[in-house]
């Protein structure tokens, strides 16, 4: 469990997603997991209440999201302990990562994942090992997953291994 009961079991953080369904199909897993989203801008949709709406994202009051203007706000708001990159250059898959209750899992924008800044910072700051991938079969049409479904992926296999959801 995390030190204090009423911070969320893991994170999820986008990293300026594009498209607003993936951010909210994935809002709709935090919420069913207990999980806490965090959303780094700059994004490529409005967030604001009237455009949920029109979306039909009639659960959003109930999803745990933070907003960040900037990866380095985000940064320096939540001081990550542990925090894991998903990615299609992760040099082992998600399954062998050792998660831990509050890790923070990253997730990059729909067209490109996370600048190479982003991934020489969490080699430095947590280990080359921290950047973890889904693998896929060696197929060239088969670039990456789709961002929720990614998320989905990542958010299943770490509370898997921290001992499943706990109730509401």
């Amino acid at each position: 469990m995390p030190a204090d009961p009423r911070e969320p079991r893991l994170h999820v953080v986008l990293f300026r997603p594009q498209i607003p369904n993936n951010t909210g199909n994935i809002g709709r897993t935090c919420m069913a997991t207990g999980c806490r989203l965090h959303v780094v801008h700059p994004i490529g949709f409005d967030m604001g209440e009237k455009a949920r709406r029109r979306a039909g994202l009639d659960y959003w009051e109930h999803v745990d999201c933070r907003e960040h203007a900037s990866w380095e706000r985000y940064l320096a708001d939540e001081r990550p302990r542990r925090l894991w990159l998903y990615t299609t250059r992760g040099a082992r898959p998600h399954w062998e990562a050792n998660f831990e209750p509050g890790d923070h899992l990253l997730f990059g924008q729909e067209q490109g994942g996370v600048p190479d800044e982003v991934h020489a910072w969490v080699s430095a700051t947590y280990g080359a090992d921290h950047a973890i991938t889904l693998p896929m079969r060696a197929d060239p049409r088969a670039r990456s997953l789709n961002l929720a479904t990614a998320a989905a992926c990542g958010v299943y296999e770490a509370l898997r291994q921290i001992g499943g959801i706990e109730p509401a």
